[in-house]
């Protein structure tokens, strides 16, 4: 094992940038240990590395702990640093956000959330997917069965639960369809899966080539495959490829999750947006923070 150090922006708080990378605490793939290391198994490797991320006190930086073929140690650390928004700049949403008083509130308590990335456009479409039309739990459910079913379990010792690796596009196209509606995916989604899974083996979908595009061109490109919408679209944006001028719209969370943070106020989302621009992303990861901390969910060490 390596350990090596990342610098990140301030303010930064690894707790919060990890809970809103994994949602709820039942995540099997991204784990929080009880002293608030984040830990993840990857894959695209050598061999798979589990990686463990501390945030240093007093000092502008993250120690990254790797376990794996060290040759792969450079491009570990520059994915890891991605996938936690070490170097995003977030002034120009926090000078936004202090005009919009529910919001400036909020923003305070959450100071120093970063916008995370999944490690792969895969990832980033898998989840959005499965997360489609239904709740945050049942969708966590449903993710929680198909990676223990069809990820890879990595050996940890040190850990208090497994560790995962998130199922790559060639093991799930392995699977029958059988065994993924066991899961719970519902046949729509197994059928959406398996084209984005198609797509980005045949290189018809690319990171590389959503990247160079702008975000209204990538949203056009990812809703050409059939089953996936704009709100879909949005979230593979915001998630997958850290595009903060998106926003997960029509979304029924969005309306309650705003209810609980502004109260009884009536709320224009849409000035709301307007007034955020190009940080209107942030939004979002700040909402699904102040449902969490409702449920007491941050920070919260995995499967207690």
């Amino acid at each position: 094992m390596r350990v090596h150090e990342i610098p990140v922006g301030k303010p930064y708080r690894l707790d919060l940038t990890a809970t809103v990378l994994r949602r709820l605490s039942t995540n099997v793939v991204d784990l929080l240990t009880p002293d608030g290391v984040y830990v993840r198994a990857l894959a695209g490797f050598r061999q798979p590395v589990i990686v463990r991320v501390a945030q240093v006190s007093n000092r502008d930086t993250l120690s990254v702990a790797i376990e794996g073929d060290s040759r792969d140690d450079a491009a570990v650390l520059a994915l890891v640093g991605q996938m936690l928004g070490a170097k995003r700049d977030l002034a120009p949403f926090y000078a936004a956000a202090s005009r919009i008083g529910w919001l400036a509130s909020l923003a305070h308590r959450m100071r120093g959330v970063k916008p995370p990335r999944y490690p792969t456009l895969w990832e980033a479409c898998a989840n959005a997917i499965i997360f489609q039309q239904i709740s945050v739990r049942a969708a966590s459910a449903i993710m929680h069965r198909l990676i223990v079913n069809v990820g890879q379990c990595v050996d940890a010792d040190d850990l208090p639960v497994p560790a995962y690796v998130f199922p790559t596009v060639e093991r799930f196209r392995q699977e029958g369809d059988e065994r993924l509606r066991a899961a719970g995916l519902s046949a729509s989604k197994v059928a959406t899966l398996r084209r984005v899974a198609e797509a980005l083996e045949s290189g018809a979908l690319d990171a590389s080539t959503l990247d160079r595009c702008t975000s209204s061109d990538a949203a056009a490109l990812l809703c050409r495959i059939k089953g996936i919408g704009p709100w879909t679209a949005a979230v593979i944006l915001l998630r997958g490829l850290g595009r903060l001028d998106v926003f997960p719209g029509n979304d029924t969370s969005i309306a309650s999750n705003v209810a609980l943070v502004a109260g009884p106020d009536r709320c224009d989302i849409e000035r709301v947006l307007d007034a955020l621009g190009p940080q209107r992303g942030m939004l979002y990861f700040h909402l699904l923070l102040a449902r969490l901390e409702a449920l007491g969910d941050i920070g919260r060490p995995s499967f207690t």
